[in-house]
């Protein structure tokens, strides 16, 4: 099959950074579905990983990434259920196995869905992994009530994928005041058509978002710098309040400042199901069911706000580019 990866990290600007390559077809196991992929979306993880796992030593076989896809399932393996050759699915992947830079991927059945009728295959590829992100960050990690009991949600980062979806789950599922980060009248403009109630300036948190009338918020999703917002955030956070973030970070954090105010810290990472084998892995197979719903009802909007064209390492160097400029608003596409 054809793919692109990478044997070295190197600059996106090198030649050899992403490469065409020739690769066998993947062999299906017995939980897995073959894909065969039409779009998929480009995450600043992509990028990351470029240029952080082979910075030591190059890999022996070629590194294919890639993490949300949309494709047509062209076999099955023994013990899949729910799903048939021909349907039209969506995932987010597995970060332990061979991404989605590729002609075919496989992928356990339990962390895939049905992809959303009448929305084509380029859109919902902006969705998969963010809207996993958001869904478990709001509901299993900061556990916001989802029911008419009213709350305040600070998004930090709010024009990003995640942020965007954060937003729009949290203004249509639940009775929280939304108030999101942004710091460019564009990007106020995009948080503000995702649902946010009120934007502040991530420059100056607390004063900004106390100029919006709350002294302390009940919940926090931080999805830009952990370590530049961890004071603001203690500062901000309510007293019994949940903060949850995304964002590793090299420096120490005072975790100890959280300690008057009993509020938690909490990390989210939506690979962690499938990288363990976790009991509750089909979890997000069922929130992809459920996001796919809300996209076919017109309740969440999809992201995509800019599609390039071609599996080839030429496409995907060019949005290896614009992804590390760290200035896109919304979700970047490949159609293949």
């Amino acid at each position: 099959m054809k793919a692109v990866g990478f044997f070295n990290s190197l600059p996106i600007e090198h030649p050899e950074s992403l490469l065409d390559v020739d690769l066998p077809d993947p062999l299906v196991g017995e939980n897995d579905l073959l894909v065969e992929i039409e779009a998929i979306s480009i995450n600043p993880a992509d990028a990351k990983r470029r240029i952080r796992t082979a910075a030591d030593a190059p890999h022996e076989t070629a590194f294919v990434l890639g993490y949300d896809a949309v494709g047509r399932v062209r076999s099955c393996g023994s013990g899949v259920a729910g799903f048939k050759d021909g349907d039209r699915v969506w995932y987010a992947g597995d970060a332990s196995r061979p991404g989605s830079y590729a002609e075919l991927q496989c992928v356990d059945h339990r962390i895939a869905a049905h992809a959303p009728y009448g929305v084509s295959a380029e859109a919902a590829a902006s969705l998969p992994l963010v809207s996993l992100t958001a869904w478990e960050m709001l509901f299993s990690r900061l556990q916001v009530p989802s029911n008419e009991q009213p709350f305040s949600l600070l998004i930090i980062g709010g024009a990003g994928g995640v942020g965007s979806i954060t937003t729009q789950l949290a203004r249509k599922l639940t009775s929280a005041a939304v108030i999101a980060t942004a710091s460019r009248p564009e990007t106020a403009d995009w948080c503000r058509q995702m649902g946010a109630h009120e934007i502040v300036d991530h420059r100056d948190l607390i004063a900004s978002a106390r100029a919006t009338g709350f002294e302390y918020v009940d919940h926090i999703a931080q999805y830009a710098d952990t370590s530049q917002h961890w004071d603001a955030m203690c500062e901000l956070i309510a007293p019994q309040g949940r903060i949850g973030t995304i964002v590793e970070t090299p420096d120490k954090l005072d975790i100890s400042a959280l300690q008057g105010k009993s509020a938690a810290l909490m990390w989210e990472l939506m690979f962690t199901r499938s990288l363990y084998g976790t009991p509750d892995m089909s979890r997000q197979g069922l929130i992809l069911t459920r996001m796919a719903r809300l996209v076919e009802d017109g309740v969440i909007s999809t992201l995509e706000t800019r599609v390039l064209n071609g599996l080839s390492a030429a496409t995907l160097s060019e949005a290896h580019r614009i992804i590390e400029k760290g200035a896109m608003i919304g979700k970047l596409v490949v159609k293949y």
